[in-house]
């Protein structure tokens, strides 16, 4: 009902031709009554002047009181104009969509003397959710109010259907005759309700439903109030989303900027491609709170999953998926383009990989899938769900393509340093090579013309034995040269970090990691090469495990040296191992553990994986050390 800005005749006014305008009662604009006459602005004092500019109505504290004049609005236009008021009030002043919803219903609610509520917001068919109730009845509020958010209602088809244009009355309310057939509870004489949608511009975004014990129909004057009201409701709504979008793209940014310098920081770490791509999934679920981060590699005509981190844990199955099949995904895969799945596409992702998904709650229902940029690493797709409903969207693609692009920039130069090692390791061949061939080598040839030598020395008829003697003498030099040479030429084929002894090389790998680990050595003795080396491996595989999986930062490592065995110890104080996990199930399920295992047993030892009865989890390897009588023997 809005006020007309028309010419008044003086000492009449039609209320049936009086209209009020929201706008001008709302935003504090003056009104122009008659000519020559202009209201007051509403901010100060709330002052309403209605047609005829003969009168004032003052709004002070949310009410309308109507000044002594021949000329007065009807009681009710007062309450309305205050009720829009302080209801605009209480749109302008929030920022939160669901506190707004909730404070704007109770206020429309106490000031109609209506008692019942509720607002859905959908966006899609059967994509909808109750996101503001009031005073709903024991029947509709129990099971935890899943009974407003599952099924559907006849005012909701019609919403979908795009037969809900304006305000009008539900004769019949499924949910309130489900809760009577099958006795749900009471329903607090509520049998029917009105209906409003709720509109962003021409965009509908959802219903406002109101009603009262035994009230069964709205005026055409009430259902006007409420469609005024729902008008302001759905400008706030977009207005609200819009700021939401805005903030949460602002704290996307902010959250990528964390997670380029993370990744940045553990490039060191993590040098193998395979290894940093699970590490920078990880990241990615921890820094921005998706549940789902998986890292596709297109293979021929598969897809093939690389690394997932799945409601807070890393996925280390490899699943498989024939192109043809991927739906959704194969335009980011083959077309190069970002493309957001629906609904139905969404979940079809726990149908890709092994556990956590099989959880019907963990379900994603929002995905999206980004080409990966850049040379070899192009041929890779990032795949992030959530549960969250609008969770992605084209208004994201430059916040998702940029973790894209540092992912790719990451993983490419990864294997740039991988091929600069391995160029390394050639030069370093060729170099060894070079090095037995201009000194062990020479050495050898040397040790074989004067073997050879002393046998023609020997041989003669009158042999010359000082002279054979002399010879054996240059052979035993000759050979304890080449003996030295080669012995240099071995040490230069041992870990680097193993140059200050394992203890101290792991701890200065796990403080790599951000680890903090303490460290305990007991007797000192050499051990044999490969025993060092596969100990140095499966130290290095704890310390990864205990920093991507324990949830601390905090290891403890001991290192104990006997006469017949080496027995290397790390624990964690960290999460432990699932309760209802085997502890054989996890070895067998993991990679990292039963390489572990192998490399245990292949020099005769035993891995064990247990749960201390403090928490944390415990790597424990013994190994069997040769005695020190049978070195000297053999290093003699």
């Amino acid at each position: 009902m809005n006020f007309a800005n028309e010419p008044c005749e003086q000492g009449r006014v039609d209320d049936d031709k009086a209209h009020t305008s929201d706008s001008s009662v709302n935003s504090g604009s003056s009104v122009c009554a008659a000519d020559g006459c202009c209201a007051p602005d509403a901010s100060n004092d709330s002052d309403v002047w209605d047609t005829t500019g003969a009168e004032c109505c003052s709004a002070d504290s949310g009410s309308l009181v109507v000044a002594s004049s021949p000329h007065k609005l009807p009681e009710h236009r007062v309450h309305e104009l205050a009720l829009l008021k302080i209801i605009a009030e209480t749109l302008n002043q929030a920022n939160e969509l669901s506190t707004m919803l909730h404070s704007v219903l109770e206020k429309l609610l106490e000031l109609t003397g209506l008692t019942t509520g509720w607002i859905f917001l959908s966006d899609a068919y059967m994509d909808y959710r109750c996101t503001a109730e009031k005073n709903l009845p024991p029947a509709l509020s129990g099971n935890e109010g899943q009974r407003m958010n599952n099924g559907s209602c006849w005012c909701l088809d019609r919403y979908w259907g795009g037969k809900l244009k304006n305000a009008v009355n539900i004769l019949n309310c499924k949910r309130i005759e489900d809760a009577a057939t099958f006795k749900w509870g009471d329903t607090n004489g509520i049998t029917h309700h009105a209906t409003v949608p709720l509109r962003a511009g021409k965009r509908l975004v959802g219903l406002l439903n109101i009603a009262a014990p035994g009230k069964e129909r709205f005026s055409d004057e009430e259902l006007a109030l409420l469609q005024s009201v729902a008008f302001q409701i759905g400008g706030a709504i977009d207005r609200i989303r819009l700021y939401a979008a805005e903030q949460q793209r602002a704290e996307r940014f902010a959250k990528l900027d964390e997670f380029s310098r993370a990744l940045g920081s553990q490039l060191q770490a993590y040098t193998h491609p395979t290894l940093l791509a699970e590490r920078a999934i990880q990241l990615i679920g921890e820094q921005f709170q998706w549940p789902i981060a998986a890292l596709y590699e297109l293979s021929g005509d598969e897809l093939i999953q690389r690394a997932a981190f799945v409601n807070g844990s890393t996925n280390r199955w490899l699943s498989r998926m024939p192109l043809p099949s991927s739906g959704w995904l194969y335009e980011a895969a083959v077309n190069r383009q970002l493309a957001i799945a629906s609904r139905e596409e969404a979940a079809s992702l726990a149908s890709c990989t092994r556990e956590p998904y099989r959880n019907a709650n963990n379900k994603p229902i929002a995905a999206v899938a980004i080409p990966l940029p850049f040379g070899s690493a192009g041929d890779g797709v990032l795949v992030l769900g959530s549960n969250r409903p609008g969770e992605f969207s084209l208004a994201d693609r430059p916040i998702l393509e940029a973790l894209a692009e540092h992912i790719a920039l990451k993983l490419q130069n990864s294997r740039l340093a991988e091929q600069r090692h391995e160029l390394a390791r050639w030069d370093e061949r060729n170099r060894l090579a070079r090095d037995l061939h201009d000194s062990v080598s020479q050495l050898l040839f040397s040790l074989s013309v004067t073997s050879r030598g002393v046998e023609g020395l020997l041989a003669s008829p009158s042999p010359d034995t000082d002279a054979a003697i002399a010879a054996v003498r240059d052979m035993q030099t000759l050979s304890q040269s080449a003996l030295k040479e080669m012995r240099a030429l071995i040490l230069q084929l041992r870990p680097a970090d193993l140059q200050a002894g394992l203890v101290t090389g792991l701890q200065e790998y796990g403080q790599r990691l951000g680890l903090h680990v303490h460290t305990q050595l007991e007797g000192v003795r050499e051990m044999p090469r490969m025993v060092e080396e596969a100990l140095w491996r499966i130290g290095q595989e704890a310390l990864n495990n205990v920093s991507k999986h324990a949830g601390t930062k905090l290891a403890y490592l001991s290192l104990l040296l006997t006469s017949d065995q080496a027995k290397l110890s790390i624990q964690d104080n960290g999460s432990g191992l699932d309760e209802d996990l085997a502890l054989g199930d996890a070895t067998a399920n993991s990679i990292g553990l039963s390489t572990m295992r192998e490399r245990a047993e292949a020099l005769g030892g035993q891995f064990t994986l247990a749960r201390p009865s403090d928490g944390g989890t415990l790597v424990e390897v013994r190994v069997p050390l040769p005695s020190l009588s049978i070195e000297r023997s053999g290093g003699n």
